[in-house]
């Protein structure tokens, strides 16, 4: 017995040590054309729409909405439905990897339209538009949900082993924030050269934000070829599932374990942290500090610059802190962040000391939302075979609170002359979701 054991254990070392580092990049590509996308939707989609079409802050709101309603349902159908091996004709090419295909069409067919001027209807009603726009909001997120969850769901296929599946869920993210710094590198370069240094944005932008948005669907695209090609889904070379056949978890163990609420109340509060500081942070600069055009861009890159400094260490930081302490550390960075915020005035602080708050919030949300997508595939463990079905469940929690959240955010700011407002969003809101850190402790006790 021992014997075996130990002969399954080289086998086991064997079988891993044979992951390329070429398979580690190629994986990582395959989520950039959702990155970009996602960078342009929370960061801009609200300045382009209030800023640029002259929609109304409640009705930018809930065409947001919309979109994160349409993509929560989205993951757990695409998750429930790329874990079955037998329903798909195409699945022979890679029941994850077909999702992931199908998602892509649906981006690259959607998005564009949506950082457009209405086809046609310019002159419409707003509610004609309104309605224009989120069928292509839905078609994309749709999209976007096929290529998160399959492209998720790979990691605990693709290896067995925390600190590696932590790996590759830090290239992943490496990738993510060099794809948020191109996207802010080409806007800034599209608004400052075009606008020059002390304009703001405008009606007369729109054809601006197109370009910045084919720029980076171009990249997006080439991204995703590379990663259909490398990653063979199934292949002896990358797949490191070794222990003889994948297993599944029953429906009823998943809703009656505490630790899913557990993992899901952490993955939706990083999530909301990230993504609403991502969203807000323009409007802050905009409304509060009243910064320039070029700004909108040069901030966000800032704190992409910081989450792609911190991505680096995050793999070894959890190797010696453990999750736990890492993804303490993260949340106190980010508080720290929004209290700055909160107290920050003057000319010093527009000119220099916003640029160390942006860098506190990129750190702290790259170390959170790594240290949750480790928790999720720390709850999958050997259960592989619903890997992208519990990715969805998290994934819904995320969406769903964002979206509201948004809307709701959006819809009390009714007075224009109130400039602070979105200060105090960035302040209490995302400061807020921080707190649910505590929660954290009992996950693994």
């Amino acid at each position: 017995m021992d014997a075996s054991t130990n002969q399954i254990s080289d086998d086991y070392t064997e079988v891993y040590s044979r992951l390329p580092l070429r398979v580690h990049l190629a994986y990582g590509v395959g989520h950039v054309l959702n990155d970009v996308c996602a960078s342009m939707w929370f960061t801009y989609l609200l300045v382009f729409f209030h800023l640029v079409l002259d929609f109304s802050n409640w009705q930018t709101g809930l065409m947001l909405l919309v979109g994160q309603v349409a993509d929560a349902l989205a993951t757990p159908f695409v998750g429930y439905h790329s874990d079955q091996s037998d329903n798909f004709v195409f699945c022979r090419y890679g029941r994850r990897k077909v999702w992931h295909l199908l998602g892509t069409v649906c981006v690259l067919g959607a998005f564009p339209f949506i950082f457009s001027p209405c086809a046609g209807c310019t002159n419409s009603h707003k509610s004609a538009q309104i309605f224009y726009y989120c069928i292509f909001i839905i078609i994309f997120q749709f999209g976007w949900a096929s290529v998160q969850i399959s492209h998720l769901s790979l990691i605990p296929e693709l290896t067995p082993n925390e600190h590696d599946r932590t790996k590759l869920t830090a290239v992943r993210y490496c990738f993510t924030v060099i794809s948020n710094l191109v996207v802010y590198v080409v806007t800034w370069m599209v608004l400052h050269l075009d606008n020059g240094e002390h304009s703001r944005i405008g009606p007369n932008d729109g054809p601006k934000f197109q370009h910045v948005v084919w720029s980076v669907l171009s990249l997006g695209t080439v991204c995703s070829l590379i990663f259909h090609v490398l990653v063979k889904e199934g292949d002896n070379e990358t797949s490191q599932n070794v222990r003889g056949g994948q297993l599944r978890i029953s429906m009823k163990e998943l809703f009656t374990n505490m630790k899913v609420y557990q993992v899901a109340l952490i993955y939706m509060s990083s999530r909301l942290f990230v993504n609403l500081s991502q969203v807000f942070i323009p409007l802050y600069l905009h409304e509060t500090l009243n910064m320039t055009a070029s700004s909108l861009a040069l901030i966000p890159l800032t704190m992409f610059i910081g989450s792609f400094v911190t991505s680096a260490f995050i793999e070894k930081i959890n190797r010696m802190c453990g999750r736990k302490l890492t993804y303490t550390f993260g949340a106190a960075l980010g508080i720290t962040g929004c209290l700055w915020i909160k107290f920050g005035q003057g000319n010093s602080y527009v000119s220099s000391y916003i640029y160390v708050v942006a860098c506190l919030l990129g750190s702290g949300g790259s170390i959170i939302l790594v240290s949750s997508l480790g928790v999720t595939t720390d709850l999958i463990g050997e259960k592989t075979d619903s890997g992208a079905f519990v990715y969805g469940l998290m994934s819904f929690t995320d969406k769903l609170a964002n979206g509201v959240a948004v809307v709701i955010i959006q819809y009390l700011h009714s007075d224009a002359s109130n400039t602070t407002y979105y200060r105090d969003v960035l302040t209490n809101v995302c400061g807020g979701f921080r707190s649910c850190r505590g929660c954290y402790c009992g996950i693994y006790v």
